[in-house]
């Protein structure tokens, strides 16, 4: 049974004080959001007539993509529009310096805190049902077989005429009512995952925490992913996968990168399924090692986010310039098995609006323009700041909720199921099953089982939780 906490509970300004998170943007941003003109309004293709919807989760104003989906005999034709920013937003303006010293959107259980002022990001730049929005529109021909053979992007004009959700388009996959739009979304999503998994793409498919408010207060609940979350991300990456086979090809731009997986990484995968009792099935890669185990088994838990030590290291990566010569190892992304970018999320990332402004021109056959190039070198550095914050900001909303479920529960025994051994460098990770917490415990639990833990530290001011494995506690 989950806890449900008041709303006095739980004080997300004094999380945001903290960290230096505001909506100010200074006025000159602000009127910049507020006032925003399409530089390029005289030479986009009208695209209306295409039915696109988009998909997000419920209570999202930020709409950054819109997608149509046809299919045929040759497989499909994904028609990919993703919020043109970059026309809205002066290169080198106030609002672009107030992005740049931001990175990213700040997400906090009570609200987010937006990379762009919401009269942009949840206005003139989003892309809202029955609006005509400037969008930069991909078009990707996919085969039966999952391959691509064709790829176009262009400044366009669109209208979304439906919002879905995650949780409805499932749903409606499900009843067999999918908007016709996406009506071949499953079956997309489904090749595109396979073709992933035989190249060798790692998933981690464990269910988010997350702290939402109900007509009771707030609840602290596990949210898993739904089929249509993993179909919704195969657009995304195939499409980021074809900005950065272009950057690379052109050798400019900014790539997402991860490096391969630390051998004694993998080493450590296979020993804990081993321990576990887990069979690793003959010659199959550490993804589809993973993407085969039971979603309910408590050993799934504990090797999925022993998974996550495969994905150390992911950076960006700048093409040209003084950067030099990069090896096509240094320019791929290993979880994803590929070259890749981040180009579909330019309302929320900063480097997407950059990223895409390259792609646009390399298609073109013209100059990567020059406010980009100067942008290009500062933006990692940028970036790796933003992200960092931005875990921060997720893991102090669900650290101060944890902290505050549990603090009149000091002294109590928990069953948990624990997650990572103790190591060198942390102590053991374990997650409750009453309520859903994860936290450090000490006294070196088994990794993979149910056992039970006693709970010695809740302290909300603090945000730390802490329990115990006493092993004669009835393991």
């Amino acid at each position: 049974m989950q806890r449900v906490l008041s709303a006095p509970d739980l004080d997300f300004d004094a999380v945001r004080t903290e960290l230096g998170v505001t909506e100010d943007y200074g006025a000159d941003a602000q009127a910049e959001a507020e006032h925003p003109v399409d530089r390029y309004a005289g030479e986009r293709e009208d695209r209306t007539d295409l039915a696109f919807v988009t998909i997000d989760p419920p209570t999202s104003m930020d709409l950054d993509q819109a997608v149509h989906i046809a299919a045929d005999a040759d497989g499909f034709v994904i028609s990919y529009a993703i919020a043109d920013v970059a026309a809205l937003v002066a290169p080198e303006g106030a609002l672009d310096q107030e992005s740049r010293r931001r990175g990213t959107t700040f997400y906090f259980p009570d609200r987010s805190v937006p990379l762009h002022p919401r009269a942009l990001s949840e206005g003139a730049g989003s892309l809202l049902p029955d609006q005509r929005r400037p969008a930069v529109m991909w078009t990707i021909r996919v085969t039966p077989e999952g391959a691509v053979t064709q790829v176009s992007l262009r400044r366009t004009m669109i209208r979304s005429v439906a919002k879905l959700t995650y949780a409805g388009v499932s749903d409606d996959a499900t009843r067999g009512r999918l908007h016709p739009s996406i009506a071949a979304l499953p079956a997309f999503g489904e090749l595109r995952h396979r073709v992933a998994l035989e190249r060798g793409a790692v998933e981690l498919d464990l269910p988010d925490q997350e702290v939402t408010r109900t007509d009771r207060g707030w609840m602290l609940r596990l949210a898993p992913h739904s089929p249509a979350d993993m179909w919704n991300s195969q657009l995304s990456l195939l499409t980021g996968m074809c900005a950065g086979r272009i950057m690379a090809e052109a050798g400019v731009g900014l790539l997402r990168t991860l490096p391969p997986a630390d051998h004694a990484a993998v080493v450590a995968l296979q020993s804990s399924a081993a321990a576990l009792g887990v069979p690793w099935p003959p010659g199959a890669t550490p993804g589809q090692f993973l993407a085969g185990l039971p979603r309910d088994a408590p050993a799934t838990l504990a090797l999925m986010s022993a998974g996550a030590g495969l994905m150390r290291g992911a950076d960006h990566l700048v093409l040209g310039g003084d950067t030099g010569h990069a090896t096509a190892e240094k320019m791929s992304h290993a979880a994803i098995g590929g070259v890749y970018a981040h180009v579909t999320a330019p309302l929320r990332r900063l480097g997407d609006r950059f990223a895409t402004e390259v792609c646009l021109a390399v298609t073109a056959g013209e100059p990567v323009p020059n406010w980009v190039t100067r942008a290009l070198p500062t933006l990692p550095t940028l970036l790796r700041s933003a992200g960092s914050l931005a875990s921060a900001a997720d893991r102090a909303g669900i650290d101060l909720a944890e902290a505050t479920v549990l603090a009149d529960r000091v002294g109590e025994t928990f069953e948990a199921v624990v997650l990572h051994s103790t190591t060198q460098n942390r102590p053991a990770q374990v997650f409750l099953t009453e309520v859903p917490v994860i936290a450090p415990c000490d006294g070196d639990p088994p990794p993979g089982r149910r056992l039970p833990v006693v709970l010695r530290a809740a302290d909300p001011s603090a945000r730390v939780v802490r329990f115990e494995f006493i092993p004669d506690s009835g393991q």
